[in-house]
């Protein structure tokens, strides 16, 4: 195509999960309760911990900064989304795109960072029980969140200028409910050979590395707990990993799934649904994996709300 074709972009239109008008309202308040359930309870995981002297250990302060990237992450999308569903633009500026890119990419590589220091801690916690107050000290654990943070700007901000290069056409309707690469990439009229190459490089890296990292971690707890006697100590050992486990396998199986494919085989369709998967669905569900298979937050938990509901009624 010759560069006097090109038209200068300033917007672009979402077109959402689905174009169908019947769908609008059922849609809209499905993703409101949702969006409602994510946030209300990411945010009780965080007051309870903060409020908790019990829980500010290292484990549980990962946990407040996962819960603290959930509900950033899908704030990032959800409520574009809704005002999308009935606006009949849905609109959003090349700015606020790309600003949706940054922020989207940043708090989903948070999460995965802090998934690999949260693996981290189980391994010292279950393999060098003894030394687990001197290595893992409050301190590093400080620095080691401090350090996830970083990296994950770093690597939306390498993706965001990536996509900020590249040209896009007349035709700037976007399939998706939220400014993604893949879907972004697809419209552009320039090569997008080297957003792919970093995707499939620096974006494997950052994400398989810290994958990579758990399964090790893992797979030395394995070693140490099945060496255990007692049935009920090894029973014990790996209770306190279900809920991480869980959280890991739903994360990485559907960000596997939709970014580190080859971009041919990428559809619109199941990328969509997939997405809202890792978007929407897992962070309101980690609330509830983790308060309803952690005795310690479930102890935290019921003691928070009888103090409520005497302050309530006295």
């Amino acid at each position: 195509m010759d560069n006097t074709t090109w038209t200068s972009v300033s917007h672009f239109v979402l077109l959402g999960i689905s174009t169908h008008q019947e769908e609008k309202i059922p849609l809209f308040l499905l993703f409101l309760l949702m969006y409602a359930i994510n946030v209300s309870g990411n945010l009780a995981i965080i007051t309870l911990i903060v409020s908790t002297p019990r829980l500010q250990t290292p484990m549980y302060i990962f946990l407040s900064n996962l819960a603290l990237a959930d509900i950033c992450s899908t704030s990032t999308t959800v409520p574009k989304m809704l005002h999308n569903i009935l606006s009949p633009t849905k609109a959003i500026s090349f700015t606020g795109c790309l600003a949706q890119t940054y922020f989207f990419i940043c708090f989903a590589a948070m999460e995965n960072f802090l998934l690999a220091a949260m693996a981290y801690d189980r391994y010292i916690a279950i393999c060098h029980p003894f030394r687990y107050p001197m290595v893992l000290s409050r301190r590093l654990c400080v620095q080691m969140v401090a350090l996830c943070h970083i990296l994950s700007h770093l690597h939306a901000l390498l993706h965001t200028l990536l996509m900020g290069r590249l040209i896009f056409c007349a035709d700037n309707r976007i399939p998706h409910f939220f400014c993604d690469l893949y879907p972004l990439m697809k419209i552009s009229c320039s090569s997008t050979h080297l957003n792919t190459l970093m995707i499939h490089t620096e974006g494997v890296i950052v994400i398989n590395g810290a994958l990579a990292f758990i399964i090790a971690s893992y797979a030395c707890i394995i070693s140490v707990v099945l060496q255990r006697p007692s049935a009920k100590g090894r029973w014990r050992a790996f209770s306190t990993c279900g809920s991480h486990l869980t959280v890991v396998a739903i994360f990485y199986g559907t960000l596997t799934w939709v970014y580190f494919r080859p971009p041919p085989s990428y559809s619109v369709a199941s990328g969509r649904i997939l997405t809202v998967m890792y978007t929407v669905v897992t962070p309101m569900l980690n609330p509830f994996i983790y308060s309803l298979r952690n005795g310690d937050v479930k102890g935290a938990l019921r003691k928070w709300m009888s103090r409520l509901c005497t302050s309530l009624f006295r």
